[in-house]
Order: structure tokens, then C-alpha cells, then sequence
């Protein structure tokens, strides 16, 4: 659907008296509205999202039920036939990952993430060893690009995640993509945004999924995961890192479907890429057998 018919469509936005484009999207075309009282978001969606393992009626449910926590921003109207949301506009501070990684701020960044995961039980859950193993599959099914060595690392990661059932942690409600564009600063406090691969997920997985996207340092992990939980321990930090690196192997097999499918300028082998090298050096690094060790202690 065209943004003039969504703009048509919805009540709220028929005043419009400026419509701008809203950079840095990789999945969806996202507009700013503004009318006479307030401002919108509108995300058009892009063709062959559901590959990417996004459920739109997930993406709407999780949307209003982080609105009600008042993490996330309300929904206007959701105009699934014409492949459309429409959410109010929070304004505020767009972080960035040099910015999350220097502002001091991780004590704010595990507050805004323990008000999402107090939220009301969202629909669906996310398990990134399972998006990876479905990633995988579609890449290979359909003959689209692998980095090299990629294969070599499947028993490593069939093993971290044999030992990451050991001791799962109980789910709650996730963004599950956390990348810091997603951290609105408002007032001093972090709102969160964009939940297209929402669901119950493993608090760790969140804050390894901010460790891996802002490429933070350990240390700051460590200090992430003491904000959140009120103690930095062996086997927590471990448990956030094993998903951080996930992340980095899972991420890459979205990048190598967008590479073949999206419509959008973006070079997603290259993004993908550095993420990709990233896990290399820990799958290739010294620590490897203490991580899976460490996953295991359940403290």
C-alpha cells in the first residue's frame, strides 16, 4: 500500500501537515507524520518479511503490550491487509552504538529493559538457536550465500546450546533486537521501540543482544548484567555472552536473506559480515570450552 493511501486510510493522520522519511531501517520504509496535534510513525513493510521469521500479528500484540508498560509506543491502527502500522512518534534522543557505548548509561539501559520484561506475557516465543537452525535451512535450500567456514562451526553451537538447556532461565517478554537505534532517550530514561522479532524470550538473551549490537566490552557486560540482576555472576555474564555470540551467527543468516530478497539500497553482506567475524574470534578464541562450562552453573 502507498503511504498517501495509509495516510487516506487512518483517521488520526488525515490533518497531515508534514511527512518526512525516517532513515536507518534495513526491513521496513518508515515515515515521521506530522499533523496539527501530534506526530506518527507509519512502517510500510517490506516484501518476504515472513522469511526473516517476522509475524506481523506478533509485532502488533507485543507492540500494545509494551505501550501498556509504557515502554514502548502505542499503536494507532494496524493495517495488516495493506502491510501497515501506524504508532505514535516518541520524541526523544535517538541512541547510537558509539553513543550507548560512552554514555554511562547501562544502569538505565537494564531499568528499561526490566520494565519490558515485566510486561504482560507477549504472543509467541523467540529462541535464537531455533531462528538460527531456520535461517540456516532457507539459506541452503535456496542456494544463497555462506561466509566461509560457517558450516565448521555448527557442532560448536549444537553444543552451546545442549549447554545452555541445562539451566534455562524462566521467559519473559523481549524485543529481541535491541540494536541501540532501538533505545529512545526521553527525559532520561530509555523507551523502546520496533518489535518485529518480539516474544518470550530468556532476559540474558537481551542483554547479550545489546552487548553484541553496541559491540560493548566485556567488562561493560559484566556491568550490564549486575544492573540487571543486582550481581554480576560467573555464570549469568556467561549466559548473556553465549547469546550475544548467537546473536552475531544468527544475524548473519539474516543478512545473507535480505541480501538476496530486499528491495533496500543497504549492503547487508557487508553488515552481515562484521557481525559474522565478530563470532569467528570467539568460536576460534581460547575461552570457548570455559563458556560452555560457565553457561552451566545456573547462578
Amino acid at each position: 500500500m502507498a503511504l498517501d493511501d495509509v495516510i487516506a486510510a487512518v483517521p488520526e493522520l488525515r490533518d497531515a501537515r508534514s511527512v518526512e522519511p525516517i532513515p536507518g531501517g534495513l526491513t521496513n520504509k518508515n515515515y515521521k507524520v506530522v499533523t496539527d496535534d501530534r506526530a506518527y510513525v507509519v512502517r510500510l513493510f517490506g516484501r518476504d518479511t515472513d522469511l526473516l521469521a517476522i509475524d506481523r500479528e506478533n509485532e502488533v500484540h507485543n507492540s500494545i503490550a509494551a505501550a501498556e508498560a509504557g515502554i514502548g509506543a502505542q499503536v494507532v491502527a494496524s493495517l495488516p491487509e495493506q502491510s501497515a502500522l501506524v504508532l505514535e512518534h516518541i520524541d526523544g534522543v535517538t541512541m547510537s552504538a558509539p553513543a550507548l557505548r560512552e554514555s554511562g548509561r547501562l544502569a538505565d539501559v537494564a531499568a528499561a529493559c526490566r520494565r519490558l520484561h515485566a510486561a504482560r506475557r507477549f504472543r509467541g516465543d523467540f529462541d535464537m538457536f531455533e531462528i538460527q537452525r531456520r535461517y540456516l535451512a532457507l539459506v541452503r535450500d535456496r542456494g544463497f550465500r555462506l561466509p566461509e567456514r560457517y558450516l565448521d562451526f555448527e557442532p560448536q553451537v549444537r553444543a552451546l546450546e545442549q549447554a545452555m538447556r541445562v539451566a534455562p532461565e524462566q521467559t519473559v517478554p523481549c524485543n529481541n533486537d535491541l540494536l541501540a537505534e532501538n533505545f529512545i532517550d526521553v527525559g532520561g530514561a530509555f523507551r523502546l521501540i520496533d518489535y518485529e522479532y518480539s516474544g518470550n524470550n530468556e532476559p540474558s538473551f537481551e542483554l547479550g543482544n545489546v552487548w553484541s549490537e553496541s559491540n560493548l566490552s566485556l567488562e561493560q557486560l559484566s556491568e550490564l548484567v549486575g544492573h540487571y540482576y543486582g550481581a554480576s555472576t560467573r555464570g549469568k555474564v556467561a549466559r548473556a555472552r553465549v547469546w550475544g555470540l548467537m546473536s552475531k551467527y544468527g544475524w548473519t543468516l539474516w543478512a545473507s536473506i535480505q541480501d538476496a530478497v530486499s528491495e533496500h539500497d543497504f549492503d547487508f553482506w557487508s553488515w552481515g559480515m562484521e557481525k559474522y567475524e565478530r563470532a569467528v574470534e570467539e568460536f576460534d578464541g581460547p575461552l570457548f570450552e570455559q563458556l560452555l562450562s560457565d553457561v552451566q552453573r545456573g547462578d
